[in-house]
């Protein structure tokens, strides 16, 4: 097959412009694309970058390809991860991942979380709120966690995201308001084992490939976050085990949780759900990746996948082989 590669790449020069220095964080390093189109080429595939926005619009247009694999992050609006499916749909394009309207749904929070939450499944109970003196009166339990209402790859979120006075939880609003200019969502933060489970499939199809647990090397698990600054200094900062060092009874749960949320969400092909438990050990669905990373190295579904004895090439294998039985090409 032909298959073209739509990406977003990290500037060159991050400093440049206005705005955090995490506001490139979600796109992707050429080492990555490199080594997708090897993987594809080894498999038989012709395998060429299209990037994304007006680029991979002149591409696409000029030379359509059998397959798109998608991982573009976009770029703009709480829709941007939209903006290539979108694209695809309209031309008739094959493409992997999920859908404009899945992946505009999960990248809101609290759009994801109202919809798994009407399904049945437990997420820790939250608000939104639009400007700092809204954080002076919720109807939540301290310990909370205040995050970007939609951004993904842990932008905006710090050690001290977690507050536990209202006095704290105002100033993260605020710094979040000022930085990213969007809503913030706040929730009630789970003082348990912090887990994140691949999913692959679509629908009545889809399986758990396995859940791994992210422990914290440095701070407690009770007040663990999985910032930013952990992210950048994983090695440091956590230690990833596969399987989950918990009860197989609460691993299964927190895959069954998983599982119905990425069906909820209707995910297709690969998803990453993040799933956390609370002071009970319950897990209760956090927020749902389905454009997660695909760094050979440090992707955490890469990660997973190969603890669990599914190698990289064989996942990137597993995804194109989803997407051409969906299309039936």
């Amino acid at each position: 097959m032909d298959i073209g590669i739509a990406f977003d790449l990290k500037p060159d020069h991050r400093a440049h412009g206005d705005g955090p220095d995490d506001r490139f964080e979600e796109f992707d390093s050429e080492d990555t694309v490199l080594a997708i189109a090897r993987v594809l080429e080894s498999q038989g595939h012709r395998a060429r970058s299209l990037g994304s926005g007006r680029l991979f619009l002149e591409r696409v247009l000029t030379a359509p390809p059998d397959l798109v694999f998608n991982f573009a992050e976009g770029f703009g609006t709480r829709s941007r991860e939209a903006q290539v499916p979108a694209v695809c749909e309209m031309l008739g394009l094959p493409i992997t991942h999920s859908d404009p309207l899945t992946l505009s749904v999960t990248l809101d929070k609290a759009m994801a979380k109202r919809l798994v939450a009407s399904h049945g499944i437990p997420t820790p109970r939250f608000v939104v709120v639009d400007e700092p003196a809204q954080a002076e009166d919720l109807p939540l339990e301290l310990p909370l966690i205040a995050k970007p209402l939609f951004e993904g790859s842990s932008m905006g979120i710090r050690k001290r995201s977690r507050a536990t006075s209202i006095p704290a939880l105002r100033a993260e609003v605020e710094r979040l308001i000022r930085d990213y200019k969007q809503p913030v969502l706040v929730e009630e933060f789970c003082a348990g084992a912090e887990l994140t489970v691949g999913v692959l499939g679509s629908g009545s199809g889809a399986r758990v490939i396995a859940a791994m647990e992210i422990a914290p090397k440095i701070d407690r698990v009770t007040e663990f976050v999985y910032s930013l600054e952990v992210k950048r200094n994983w090695e440091a900062e956590v230690e990833y085990h596969v399987p989950p060092r918990l009860a197989p009874s609460v691993v299964r749960e927190a895959e069954e949780v998983a599982l119905a949320a990425h069906r909820a969400l209707g995910c297709r092909d690969i998803s990453r759900v993040d799933v956390r438990l609370d002071a009970q050990g319950r897990p209760r669905f956090l927020e749902a990746n389905p454009l997660p990373g695909l760094n050979p190295v440090t992707g955490d579904l890469v990660i997973l996948s190969e603890r669990s004895g599914l190698p990289y090439a064989e996942l990137i294998a597993c995804i194109v082989a989803e997407a051409r039985a969906r299309y039936g090409i």
